[in-house]
C-alpha cells in the first residue's frame, strides 16, 4: 500500500487531499504543527478522521521534518502546510517566510538526506504572477510578488526547482489559483461573504464590510483542484502546473451570487469600506491551465455559480439542527 505524508492535513485542501488520497487506497499520515491538541476539524467534517494517522511536524524546523519522514517512510509527500492568508501576511511576514519557504526548504532537504525516492508536492500559489493585466498566467510568466505571501511562495517555488535540477528529485509545484468549498473558513474573505448571506438570511441585521469589489480572480471547487495535486505525482517526470478554471470573475460578482442564492440583494446589505484595502493588491488574476488538461488530463469542472452554489447550501445544512454536515 502507497504511504501519503499531507503536512497542512488540518486545513482546506489537506483534507479533500486526504479523503482522495484514502479512496485511491493510500495509507495516510497527516500532519499539524501539534497532532495532540489539533481539533483536525475537517478530517472530521468530509468524515475521515478515524482512517488517517496524525502526527506532529514543525514544518520550520529540519529536525522535526527529517524525524516525520524517517519514521513514515512515505512514497510520497504533500507540503500543504504554512500561513495561507495574504492579508495576515503583511501583518506576519517572518512567519509566513519561515512557515513556506523555509518549510519547503526543510522537506526537500530532509528528502535528500533520506535518498528515498520519496514524490515531492509543493503548494504553490497565482499571488506569485502578481498583477498581469488582464493576461492569463501559464508557467512561462514571470513572478512579480505583491505580498509578503506570495514572495514565500515564489521562494518556494524556485526551491523546489533547484533541488529538482540540481539533485535530480521528483519535486514539483502546483501553481493554484483561488479555490474554494464550505471547508473555507471565514478569514477567507470567501467564507466571510457566505457566512453573512447566511447569517443575514436568517434574520441578522448586520451589514457586510468589504473592501475592494472590483478584483478579480479564477475561482475554483477545491475538491477539483486536489485531484490535480494527485496526479501531478504520478507523472513519468516532475514538472510544475498552473490549475485554473481559466475564467476570471470580480469579487461583486461573487458577493451577488452568494445573496442571490439566499434569496436578497447583496446592494442593500454591502458596505465597501476603505480600512480593509490592502497596502498592495492585485486587481486581476487569471490563469492558463492548457498544460493540465493537455498533459495531466485535468479540467476545473465546477465555475463561480456551482461553488457558491454548494458553499451556500453547505452552510445552510450546518446551521440546520436536522441535518447532518456535509460529506
Amino acid at each position: 500500500m502507497k504511504k501519503a505524508l499531507i503536512s497542512g492535513a488540518s486545513g482546506q485542501d489537506g483534507a479533500y487531499l486526504a479523503q482522495l488520497l484514502l479512496e485511491n487506497g493510500c495509507e495516510v499520515y497527516g500532519a499539524s504543527r501539534d497532532a495532540q491538541t489539533c481539533s483536525f476539524a475537517n478530517l472530521r467534517r468530509v468524515g475521515i478522521f478515524e482512517q488517517v494517522r496524525t502526527l506532529s511536524i514543525a514544518v520550520n524546523d529540519f529536525r522535526s521534518v527529517l524525524n516525520a519522514l524517517q519514521e513514515v517512510e512515505p512514497d510520497e509527500v504533500y507540503n500543504l502546510a504554512g500561513q495561507s492568508s495574504v492579508g495576515l501576511s503583511f501583518e506576519q511576514p517572518v512567519e509566513t517566510l519561515e512557515s513556506i519557504s523555509t518549510a519547503a526548504l526543510n522537506f526537500l532537504e530532509a528528502i535528500r538526506f533520506t535518498r528515498r525516492p520519496i514524490r515531492f508536492y509543493n503548494a504553490g500559489s497565482s499571488e506569485c504572477f502578481g498583477d498581469t493585466g488582464g493576461a492569463k498566467a501559464d508557467e512561462k510568466t514571470p513572478f512579480r510578488p505583491r505580498s509578503p505571501y506570495a514572495v514565500a511562495k515564489a521562494s518556494a517555488h524556485w526551491i523546489v526547482a533547484n533541488y529538482r535540477e540540481a539533485y535530480n528529485l521528483f519535486a514539483c509545484t502546483g501553481i493554484l489559483f483561488n479555490h474554494e468549498s464550505p471547508l473555507r473558513p471565514e478569514r477567507f474573505v470567501t467564507g466571510k461573504i457566505i457566512a453573512a448571506a447566511c447569517r443575514i438570511a436568517a434574520g441578522s441585521e448586520e451589514q457586510l464590510h468589504l473592501g475592494n469589489m472590483n478584483i478579480r480572480r479564477d475561482w475554483g471547487w477545491a475538491p477539483d483542484y486536489v485531484r490535480a495535486m494527485h496526479l501531478m505525482l504520478q507523472q513519468d517526470r516532475p514538472q510544475d502546473y498552473v490549475i485554473a478554471t481559466g475564467r476570471s470573475r470580480p469579487l461583486e460578482d461573487f458577493v451577488r451570487l452568494a445573496f442571490a442564492e439566499v434569496g436578497l440583494d447583496w446592494r442593500e446589505h454591502v458596505i465597501s469600506d476603505k480600512k480593509l484595502l490592502r497596502p498592495t493588491d492585485i486587481r486581476e488574476g487569471c490563469g492558463n491551465p492548457a498544460k493540465a488538461e493537455r498533459e495531466l488530463g485535468w479540467k476545473a469542472a465546477f465555475q463561480l455559480e456551482d461553488v457558491v452554489r454548494e458553499m451556500v447550501r453547505a452552510r445552510k445544512q450546518a446551521s440546520s439542527p436536522s441535518v447532518p454536515p456535509p460529506q
